[in-house]
This record gives structure tokens, C-alpha cells and sequence, in this order.
């Protein structure tokens, strides 16, 4: 039953908050803005900005303060709510029937650059904004999945290139805003993707410098100079907030928050310490920084973000609509440790500090924390651009060894049939994914040499032809036997 005596999230609460709900004891008004994080959605909130929070609540160190930013349409929710309870907003910590709720301070400004990016540029120009974060998820860097080039046919890098005034992705914004940025003198900035990519900053300084080339040759050469771009991984379940976390809030903490975000109790993230001008002590409040973060990257993303794909699409197909659900399901559990255990493991270097055994069994119990109503259809968007980072670059070295691939590939076949857009009893699948019109006329057609040869997506693979066999295999299980079945089928070949 809604709690109609909720009190709305803002300024004016915290120094009367609900005595179950912790919040920031520091004066939010002498923090200052020196972090500018492009993608402010669930993941930034329970993660970047908590770390802040933290930094901010323990260590007194209030110079670091993030302007958010806005640039997709769909943002402009966000901007409704944040605008209104003053940038602040509740995080609530779930495992089992126990939750922590605090309010996060850290978030001090919020620009919506969907309807004035103008303010955008200018902030990125800003010499009191040393660092860029960026969580623009893994389509958001526009580049081709097989060369890693960036693709300048993409309707928003076109976009940007024709209309810089009105840019439709990040490179559209940093463009026009370093360039503010040199013409000013304004000093030299940090950009740091939080994205599941691995090399993050690689792949981030090659994709913005293919832009600028393009764009405005004489920025690249101040990029190089000027610009540093860390590598790190970053570690958290963040289910998308739904009306459910809204009334969890409302009923748990007497709290009306339009936006709250829902976490696991886990986070991680290290960090390359390569900062150009500052940055936040962050160390004092538990992130890692090294001087290679290639294999913490490299166990993250082949580990946790492959599993994920692997049970999100075949859960799909399988009638389980949470992650948690799939996670505790008798049939999964032996499959998911399997294509862990022994297809990807034998891949993963040496990772300082952490044990691959532990670290899989935690894995295991994260995603079966049923709390965390984490979605299938979460885990299954942007597959065009997730599998070629999360499971083909596993397949193709396995390949190389001639090592197993069936369970991965398995993965790759559900996807397909995924892109069918109906399940086995004739519903729609809703696909949301930037290639979801091309990807879909040609899963549809059951062709699977056409969509192979989209080389931009699955590179050489397509060549291969044991890959091709065992795929072409495991997609007509999945059409003939259905789902379990194929399932069933695998898991006994282990």
C-alpha cells in the first residue's frame, strides 16, 4: 500500500532524516565541482558517486564534487528528478531481506545537454573541471565490434559531424568542449571511462581522437598533449530503478525519491593512476589504483560479464525473466560454473590479490542475491555491442588452442535465436539494441551466413569453421529441441 506521508528527497531533510536513513554530515555547500560524468544513471549513482560520498563523509576532502550530465532524450527523467530534490537522491544496499538506505551528496549539479548543450561545452572549458568520467555503455564509443575503428557512418557520429552545435553522442561533446577548453588555456583534464570495456581508456583516447581527426585536426595534436585517459574496471549490480525501488523506498524509509537506485552490497573499482592534473585520494576509501589494470579488466569482464550474457539470453528463451531466477536454477548453476571453470579460466593472467576460485564462487552469489530484481532484458540489451567484448574474444583464443567453446557458443546461438524478437510460445521479445533493425530482419531469416558475415560485429569468427559448426549446431537444438532441451543437451557433455 502506498505511504501517502512520504517526505520528498531534498535540500531541506537532512538535517531531520528518518532515523533508519544515514546522510551527508558535510556542508554540500562548500563542496566544489571538479569531476564533470557524462551518464548519470543507476550504475554512476551507486558507484562513482558513492565512492565520493564516502571520501567526502570520512576524509573531509570536498574538492572533487560531480556535474552530471545528460545527452540521451530518455534523460530527461533524470533531469525532472534530480532538478527537484536538489541533486540528491537514496541508495539502498539489498542482500537477502536486509537494505541500507543513505542519501548521496556528492552529485552537486546536473546539466541536461539534450536541451542546452551549449552549458556542456562551457562546463568541459571550465579549469576547476580536471576530470571526465564517462559511463557511456558499451555502444556509446560507436566503434566497429570486429576492427575497432570508429564508425563514421553511425547515424550520431554523422550527426555530430554535420551538427556539432547539437551533438548526439560523447565525442560530439568533448570535441566542441576541449576545443573551448585550448582556445581558453583552460589546462590539461583527466577522461575516464567506466565502461565494460577492456582498455576502457584505450578505446576511448582512439575513438575520440578518430572523431577530432575528422572533425577539427587541430585538437588532436593538444589531446596528446594534454589529455590523459586511465584504464579501470569498475564492479557493481545495479538493476534499473523501476516503480518498485520507488515504493521499496517509499514504504521502507518514508522516503518519496523519483529516482532512487537499488545496489548489491558489493562494489569494486580500480583505477590506472595515470591522472593528468589531480585527482580525488579515493585510495583512502577503497579503490584500487595500479599500474596496469589489464587483468583485473580481463578476469571482470570474461568472468562476470560473459555469465551474465550467457544467462541473460538463454534464461530468456528458458521462461526466467530475473537474473536471480537463473542464477538459483538447478539446470544453470552446473552450465554457468562450467563455461567458467573451464573456458574462460585458462585464459585469465595472473590477477595480484584475488582468488580465482573465490572470486567465481562470489559471482555465483551475487547473482543469486534475489533482492537485486536485476532484469534479463537488462543483461540481454546492446548484444552487438557486448558479446564482441564479453565472449567472442574467449572463443576466438580457446580457438587458437584448440580449446572448448561449446558453452560460450551457446551463449552466441541464444543471442541469435534471442534476435528472433518471439520466444517459444509466439511472444514478442522486446529488442533494444543500436543494430536491432539490421540484426533482426536478418535473424529472422534463419540465414546465419548473412548475419556471420556482418564482419563489423563478429570479425573473422565467421570464418572459422568449427566455430560455424558448433554454432550452426546449437542454433538448430534451439529451434528444434527448444531451449531446455539444448540446455539439457550441453550441460550432459560436460
Amino acid at each position: 500500500m502506498t505511504n501517502t506521508t512520504a517526505t520528498p528527497v531534498s535540500s531541506a531533510i537532512l538535517k531531520d532524516l528518518p532515523k533508519n536513513v544515514q546522510g551527508p554530515t558535510y556542508d554540500r555547500a562548500a563542496i566544489k565541482e571538479g569531476i564533470l560524468h557524462i551518464g548519470v544513471g543507476g550504475f554512476h549513482r551507486s558507484h562513482q558517486a558513492l565512492y565520493l560520498d564516502d571520501l567526502f563523509q570520512s576524509h573531509g576532502e570536498l574538492d572533487w564534487a560531480i556535474c552530471g550530465v545528460g545527452i540521451m532524450p530518455q534523460d530527461a527523467a533524470m533531469n525532472k528528478a534530480l532538478q527537484a530534490q536538489d541533486c540528491l537522491y537514496t541508495l539502498v544496499e539489498r542482500i537477502g531481506n536486509k537494505s541500507t538506505a543513505r542519501i548521496i551528496g556528492s552529485l552537486k549539479t546536473y546539466l541536461f545537454g539534450f536541451e542546452n548543450a551549449e552549458l556542456v561545452f562551457q562546463r568541459i572549458a571550465d579549469p576547476a573541471i580536471k576530470i571526465i568520467t564517462l559511463t557511456a555503455t558499451e555502444g556509446g564509443y560507436c566503434f566497429h565490434q570486429g576492427s575497432g575503428e570508429l564508425d563514421l557512418d553511425n547515424k550520431g557520429i554523422q550527426n555530430d559531424l554535420k551538427n556539432p552545435k547539437n551533438p548526439q553522442t560523447i565525442f560530439g561533446y568533448l570535441a566542441e568542449g576541449l576545443e573551448l577548453r585550448r582556445k581558453a588555456n583552460a589546462g590539461k583534464v583527466t577522461i575516464l571511462s567506466c565502461d565494460n570495456l577492456q582498455g576502457n581508456g584505450h578505446v576511448a583516447e582512439r575513438t575520440l581522437l578518430a572523431f577530432c581527426q575528422v572533425k577539427n585536426p587541430d585538437l588532436v595534436g593538444w589531446i596528446k598533449e594534454n589529455v590523459s585517459f586511465p584504464n579501470c574496471m569498475v564492479d557493481r549490480i545495479t538493476p534499473a530503478t523501476t516503480d518498485a525501488e520507488r515504493e521499496f523506498v517509499r514504504s521502507n524509509y518514508n522516503l518519496e525519491d523519483a529516482f532512487p537506485v537499488v545496489a548489491e552490497p558489493f562494489k569494486q573499482w580500480v583505477v590506472e593512476d595515470s591522472f593528468i592534473n589531480g585527482r580525488p585520494a579515493l585510495e583512502k576509501v577503497g579503490v584500487q589504483f595500479t599500474k596496469d589494470v589489464a587483468p583485473y579488466e580481463k578476469m571482470k569482464i570474461r568472468l562476470l560479464n560473459a555469465t551474465h550474457s550467457a544467462m541473460g539470453y538463454l534464461g530468456y528463451l528458458c521462461g526466467y525473466r530475473y537474473i536471480y531466477e537463473i542464477a538459483q536454477a538447478p539446470e544453470f548453476i552446473p552450465y554457468l560454473k562450467a563455461l567458467m571453470d573451464n573456458e574462460v579460466t585458462p585464459l585469465i593472467d595472473n590477477v595480484p590479490g584475488v582468488n580465482l576460485a573465490e572470486y567465481k564462487q562470489s559471482l555465483m552469489e551475487r547473482f543469486a542475491n534475489e533482492s537485486i530484481k536485476d532484469q534479463a532484458l537488462r543483461i540481454c540489451m546492446d548484444g552487438s555491442a557486448k558479446l564482441p567484448k564479453f565472449i567472442f574474444p574467449s572463443i576466438v583464443e580457446q580457438l587458437e588452442r584448440k580449446g572448448p567453446i561449446r558453452k560460450l557458443t551457446l551463449c552466441v546461438a541464444s543471442w541469435i535465436r534471442f534476435l528472433e524478437a518471439k520466444d517459444e510460445q509466439g511472444n514478442e521479445i522486446p529488442i533494444q539494441d543500436p543494430m536491432a533493425d539490421r540484426l533482426v530482419a536478418v535473424a529472422k531469416t534463419r540465414d546465419l551466413k548473412a548475419l556471420l558475415a556482418m564482419t563489423d560485429i563478429f570479425g573473422d569468427l565467421g570464418q572459422n569453421e568449427r566455430f560455424v559448426k558448433e554454432l550452426t549446431e546449437l542454433l538448430a537444438s534451439l529451434h528444434e529441441k527448444g531451449a531446455r532441451a539444448t540446455l539439457d543437451a550441453v550441460r550432459a557433455e560436460a
